[in-house]
């Protein structure tokens, strides 16, 4: 339920940042979508100070991330608009920041795990490495889509897009494993849904106007058409030297 301030989160340094425009229709989506989230997860939990702390202090660190992402995929000058450049130069940072976490918590288990370190049984060792590079390159697949989205669309599209898989999973685990879900949990459901389907339809109305037929203006607005005219100019004097001269042999 804390997790959905995140696309709150994201919307306000957006908006710092004046990378989104605040219009009633985009508060709207964020309403609808942050509220259904919170009713459609909306049960009865035993409430910790901790966890609530570090949940909220995670959404908005990811609203961070995410919008100086966004900052640095669209800015032409700095020339990481491919994901690949992005993640070239931000997975070792990420890495760095990660590694003593990883070493402090998992090292000692991992070290003494009979699965790697002290494997006896080749077999599970290569379906263990198997196991593990194929999450790496299911990693690597996400992190170059989150990118190529956010270089594409926002920050707040690619939240949107996260909130959307919650759901699915939530719908899933409804499914597969029993979860009760009452009246206001689909009541919230729907509140979420409905904010999504309003948020691709408006980005479709938003890109149908970018594409849309521009107001006619003269040639010299052009630079294209002004560039051919001139380098034809000169093509043209020198057949009109040729036929002046031409002529002028013809009467002598």
């Amino acid at each position: 339920m804390t997790k959905s301030s995140a696309v709150l989160f994201i919307l306000i340094f957006s908006l710092i940042f004046k990378l989104e425009e605040l219009r009633a229709a985009l508060v709207l989506v964020v309403l609808l979508i942050a509220g259904g989230l919170f009713m459609f997860t909306y049960k009865s939990t035993q409430f910790n100070v901790e966890g609530f702390a570090l949940v909220l202090g995670a959404s908005f660190i990811g609203g961070i991330r995410w919008t100086l992402t966004q900052m640095l995929l669209q800015k032409a000058e700095l020339g990481l608009q491919n994901p690949i450049d992005t993640m070239f130069h931000l997975q070792p940072l990420m890495f760095l920041g990660l590694f003593p976490l990883f070493a402090i918590f998992e090292g000692l288990h991992l070290s003494t795990s009979e699965k790697i370190f002290r494997f006896q049984d080749t077999g599970l060792l290569l379906r263990v490495l198997g196991s593990l590079f194929l999450g790496g390159i299911l990693a690597f697949g996400l992190g170059f889509s989150e990118f190529l989205l956010v270089s594409r669309t926002s920050s707040l599209t690619l939240s949107i897009a996260g909130i959307f898989k919650e759901v699915c999973t939530l719908l899933l685990a409804a499914h597969l494993l029993g979860d009760q879900i009452s009246l206001l949990n689909w009541l919230g459901f729907a509140l979420c849904l409905s904010g999504i389907s309003l948020h691709v339809a408006l980005k479709a109305l938003h890109s149908r106007g970018d594409a849309g037929p521009k107001p006619s203006k003269g040639l010299g607005s052009h630079p294209d058409l002004e560039l051919l005219l001139r380098s034809g100019q000169p093509e043209e004097d020198d057949n009109e030297e040729e036929e002046a001269y031409f002529v002028a042999q013809g009467q002598q």
